[in-house]
């Protein structure tokens, strides 16, 4: 890659220098930066001396891949970590030091982390009687998965806010202005967030916001800690600084004066994981201690009437712009970056997609991985009805949502179903519905109508004992309905389970290993050319194996194996895994949340916004039981939350999302525009409204 004066200036910058580079996304910061970190090692700075910190790992990725690459210096290895990685790491090395000072009870043992779907599922374990005995939240409706992650979310933003997590529901109380019920939820919230708390510390269960206090309370400050990681990394490279939480910028901002050199990164107008603590304020506040500032302009992305574009609804979306007239300059070209039709029903909008993605990609030449589908919410139905459509028009399609809980997915739900019978000791009994789904997504082209004559005339359920019948054993009659093809794949997947079932119970995570790669991704099996489904396998078989980490610890005489079945069936979240992210398949359309895209800061040549006169661009998730502002150093305690705040927070919010993503695309944005959404009502939200002033500056 050819790169520019500005860039050449920051990767021949001296060593010594301590440099806060800034600019909109798109326009080479980060290119800069592992050009710098590459120019640093063939110069002689040795790689373990050289930190590269990102708010999360999915954003390191660029220099994964540099590292990767085979002209790199031979010799050390440079640590790319995030700050909840780093503080891990710590805790882990100097263990001894904290576990008797942070009131770790088993003094004699290691400590054991915990991921997102662990860390749940102790909450669960712990919230779970006080709700069924005590009627705990029973003033509120919410599903127990979100109940335990919220709790667990407000331990977090203490954690990463840098306050004490005691006063989680003073803040949330002071800040709220509607019933009072409300306060004795945010109590009860409190409550099993300090039992939580003193249950990891007695068992030395370290969750991410343990992680971090004991981190920044015990290591951060003790000389020994402190002095190890000074000396160890004298460069500093940070990225994405503006999406990292206030305790990380606290951290940078005590390291720079000590490092030799320095390179932070920031995006501006950016901040798009405030939802997770996110702090672009505090971020900018790094700048003071940088010998230099330098701001990158012109985009390497976009095309000058893309910006254009952006600059203009950007400027109508500003906080404060809501009723203004638009003062600006009416886009050049605006026919040859906006694209859209105007259906009256959802479905015709999807019509109407799916017609636009495949003559992309049939009559246009468009590679199907330069093609996304963004909406503010990427439901169950929106995503079936999607893929369906691409899938008629010949056009490969995958998605990714990171939040959808595991037991929502169908390979999911496939594996699990016949992990059950394949492990009848544990007294789990899949419904009939259940069995002939499973076979449905197992079987390739079979049908429901088969899949339930097999569920209903070979499924047996004896002494609560499930089990498969043979194929054989049906009447002939039923057997030519079913058809003798389908009849020899369901044959030969159940004399697989019958082989298992007669040994030796092996761990959950082999199982599935082996059902996964003996079974089902061969020929005539429903994940032989699905990749989302290979991808789910693979994510459900990491999730067992973690799990399987903390098995000393779990209830005395249930197997592993059936405790984390029904977990999973409680609704546990998935842990954020990296594959999903890493993956960036060429060859199929990207169906994902606005957010999920933006995280992932891949651009892509062609983009389709739909339901844009939705409300979901505009609105905040329902969370009764924290809230990401009043959470936040940007809020005092005691300050009430009113509508004001509210809508500047989502003028905001909104803002930032459209500016990211025009940012993001390199041609063209297609808008799918319905008169009736998903739920038939009238749509008529703000960023249909923003859009609208931008045509009608044009006209």
């Amino acid at each position: 890659m050819e790169l520019t004066d500005s860039q050449n200036a920051i990767i021949q910058s001296p060593f010594e220098r301590k440099i806060f580079l800034e600019g909109s996304a798109g326009t080479g910061k980060t290119t800069a930066g592992v050009a710098r970190m590459r120019h640093m090692l063939t110069s002689g700075v040795p790689a373990d001396r050289l930190l590269v910190l990102t708010p999360q790992r999915t954003l390191a990725a660029p220099y994964d891949e540099a590292l990767r690459h085979p002209d790199v210096a031979a010799g050390g290895l440079v640590n790319i970590a995030t700050v909840g990685g780093l503080a891990r790491r710590m805790v882990d090395l100097f263990w001894p030091l904290v576990i008797e000072e942070a009131g770790f009870g088993a003094q004699d043992e290691r400590p054991t982390f915990l991921t997102l779907e662990t860390a749940q599922y102790y909450m669960a374990r712990i919230v779970s009687p006080l709700v069924e005995e005590q009627g705990y939240f029973d003033a509120i409706n919410i599903d127990r998965n979100r109940l335990y992650s919220q709790i667990l979310d407000n331990l977090n933003k203490a954690a990463v806010v840098g306050f004490p997590y005691t006063e989680i529901a003073e803040r949330l109380r002071g800040a709220w202005v509607g019933e009072s019920a409300q306060a004795r939820v945010y109590d009860q919230a409190q409550d099993c967030a300090a039992r939580f708390r003193r249950y990891c510390l007695e068992h030395n269960l370290l969750d991410f916001s343990l992680q971090v206090d004991v981190f920044f309370a015990h290591l951060w400050t003790e000389p020994l800690c402190r002095d190890y990681l000074l000396n160890s990394y004298t460069h500093l490279l940070v990225d994405n600084v503006e999406e990292d939480v206030p305790v990380a910028h606290d951290l940078v901002y005590s390291w720079l004066p000590h490092a030799e050199s320095a390179l932070v990164i920031c995006d501006q107008d950016a901040g798009y994981r405030s939802f997770l603590g996110a702090d672009p304020v505090s971020a900018a506040a790094l700048r003071d201690l940088c010998d230099e500032r330098v701001t990158f302009t012109g985009s390497f992305v976009t095309s000058p009437e893309m910006q254009a574009f952006g600059d203009t609804l950007s400027r109508i979306l500003q906080p404060g712009a809501v009723s203004a007239p638009p003062v600006v300059q009416p886009p050049p070209n605006l026919t040859n970056v906006l694209r859209f039709e105007s259906c009256r029903y959802h479905p015709d909008m999807l019509d109407w997609t799916a017609d636009a993605i495949a003559a992309l990609v049939h009559n246009d030449g468009v590679p199907p991985g330069e093609i996304v589908v963004l909406a503010p919410f990427l439901t169950d139905a929106l995503r079936f009805s999607l893929t369906h459509r691409l899938e008629q028009r010949d056009v490969p399609a995958r998605s990714h949502r990171p939040s959808r809980a595991l037991r929502e997915e169908p390979a999911t739900q496939t594996l699990l179903t016949w992990a059950a019978l394949g492990h009848p000791a544990w007294g789990v009994v899949p419904t009939r519905y259940d069995v002939a789904y499973a076979l449905m997504q197992t079987i390739a082209d079979l049908d429901l109508v088969r899949a339930h004559l097999l569920a209903e005339v070979l499924y047996r359920v004896k002494d609560k004992t499930p089990a498969l019948a043979p194929f054989d054993g049906v009447n002939p009659d039923m057997q030519q309905r079913i058809t003798y093809l389908f009849g020899g794949r369901y044959e030969a997947l159940r004399i697989w389970l019958d082989a298992y079932r007669a040994a030796a119970p092996a761990p959950l995570d082999h199982f599935l290993a082996r059902l996964f790669g003996e079974v089902l991704s061969q020929s005539g099996y429903g994940f032989h050319q699905d990749f989302d489904a290979a991808r789910t396998a693979a994510t459900l078989i990491e999730s067992v194996q973690k799990f399987r980490w903390i098995a000393a610890d779990l209830p005395a005489g249930k197997p592993l194996g059936q405790e984390y079945l029904e977990m999973v069936q409680r609704g546990v979240i998935a842990a954020q895994y990296l594959q999903p992210w890493q993956e960036r398949d060429e060859n199929a359309v990207l169906l994902a949340p606005a957010y999920t895209f933006l995280l992932g800061n891949q651009p892509v040549d062609v983009q389709f916004w739909l339901n844009v006169g939705g409300t979901g661009w505009w609105e905040r998730l329902y969370q009764p039981l924290t809230h990401p502002y009043v959470l936040s150093r940007r809020w005092s305690k005691g300050q009430p939350w009113t509508d004001t705040e509210e809508v500047a927070a989502r003028q905001l919010s909104l803002h930032r999302l459209v500016a990211g993503l025009v940012r993001r695309c390199r041609k063209t944005v297609y808008l799918g525009l319905s008169e009736l959404g998903e739920q038939g009502y009238e749509q008529t939200g703000p960023l249909l409204k923003a859009i609208q002033r931008v045509l009608r500056a044009q006209s």
